[in-house]
C-alpha cells in the first residue's frame, strides 16, 4: 500500500480543487466516470479482502516504513534513501521472540497476527521502496528490536507490532510494521498515465461515530465558500460494498469559467451511508486506496 510517484499528480489535482466542475471532477471529468472508478475500486478491494481470508481485518493505511527521530543536517540524503528502500544489514538480525503479536484498537478490540522476523521485514522495506534514488548511499542497519507503535488503519488508530532498526551514522531509527503480509489486506492502485489520469478530488481522511450512518471526509479544496469568487461548496456521494466505501466529492463552484489561483485549503463534507460503516474501509476515488479513519463514540 505504499504510495508511489502518482502522489504528485494527486497533489496538483487537489490544489486545483477550487476550480472543480459541478460534476465534482477536474478538467471537465464527470460523475459517471467517477462512479465507474468507484465500482472498479470496490471490486478490487473486495477481492483483496477475500484473498486475505475475510473476517476481522488489520489494514494499515499509508507507508509501512517509517522513522523515529529527525535526520541530522549532515545526513540530508538519508531520508530519500530510506523511502527508496536503500537499506541493508551489516550483521544477523533477530528472529521473532514469539510467532504472533496483538493489534489493539482504541476501542479495546484486538486481533492476533503472525509476525515477520527482523530480516523478513527489512527485505520488505527494501522491496517496496519507491526507488528513484540510485545515487543514494544505502543505509547500514546495525541492529533491530521488536516493539509497538500507533499507526493509522481503516478502523482507526491502532497499536501494532513494529521492528525498529538502528542505523550506522545517525540517531534516527527506521521502522517497519512487523505483521506478516498474509494477515493484511493489500491492494494495488490501477495504473494511470498522463493520457488517462483518474477523475475526482482525492479525500485525505474520514471520521464517523460508532452507530452513525454519517461519514465526514477531509480533502483539499477551494479556500472560500461558493458565494465568493473562486470559492466552492462541496457535497458527496458514496458507492458502497460489503467491505468498503468509496466517497466521491462533488464540487459546486462559484462560477464555472472563473480563472482562479492554484491555492487549496482544508475542507470537509459529509455523506450518509446506507448503513453504519462498521469494519468497512473508506477508499479514495482516484486510487482506490484506504484513507485513515477516526471513530468516536
Amino acid at each position: 500500500m505504499t504510495r508511489r510517484p502518482w502522489l504528485l499528480w494527486i497533489t496538483l489535482a487537489a490544489m486545483a480543487g477550487g476550480c472543480a466542475t459541478a460534476e465534482g471532477g477536474s478538467g471537465g471529468q464527470g460523475l459517471d466516470r467517477q462512479r465507474q472508478q468507484a465500482r472498479d475500486h470496490l471490486a478490487r478491494y473486495d477481492r483483496a479482502v477475500l484473498d486475505a481470508g475475510g473476517g476481522r481485518r488489520f489494514v494499515p493505511v499509508g507507508n509501512l516504513t517509517g522513522q523515529v527521530g529527525d535526520w541530522e543536517p549532515t545526513n540530508g540524503d538519508d531520508k530519500q534513501a530510506l523511502m527508496s528502500g536503500r537499506v541493508s544489514a551489516s550483521n544477523a538480525l533477530p528472529a521473532v521472540p514469539h510467532p504472533t503479536g496483538q493489534v489493539v484498537w482504541d476501542d479495546g478490540t484486538t486481533t492476533s497476527v503472525p509476525l515477520l522476523s527482523a530480516e523478513e521485514a527489512l527485505h520488505q522495506m527494501a522491496a517496496t521502496g519507491a526507488g528513484g534514488c540510485p545515487e543514494c548511499v544505502p543505509l547500514e542497519v546495525t541492529g533491530a528490536r521488536l516493539t509497538t507503535a500507533r499507526i493509522p488503519t481503516t478502523r482507526g488508530p491502532a497499536t501494532a507490532p513494529i521492528w525498529e532498526y538502528t542505523l550506522n551514522g545517525t540517531a534516527v531509527r527506521a521502522t517497519r510494521v512487523a505483521v506478516a503480509t498474509s494477515a493484511m489486506v493489500t491492494v494495488e492502485p490501477p495504473s494511470w498515465d498522463s493520457y488517462d489520469s483518474p477523475a475526482g478530488l482525492p479525500i485525505e481522511s474520514a471520521s464517523t461515530t460508532t452507530a452513525s450512518r454519517r461519514l465526514t471526509v477531509a480533502f483539499t479544496g477551494a479556500p472560500d465558500a461558493g458565494n465568493r469568487p473562486c470559492g466552492a461548496d462541496y457535497s458527496a456521494e458514496a458507492v458502497e460494498s460489503a467491505h468498503a466505501v468509496v466517497v466521491i466529492v462533488v464540487g459546486h463552484p462559484h462560477a464555472p469559467d472563473e480563472t482562479c489561483p492554484g491555492m487549496g485549503a482544508p475542507r470537509t463534507t459529509t455523506v450518509d451511508l446506507e448503513q453504519p460503516l462498521g469494519e468497512r474501509a473508506v477508499l479514495d476515488v482516484q486510487q482506490g486506496l484506504p484513507v485513515p479513519l477516526t471513530v468516536t463514540g
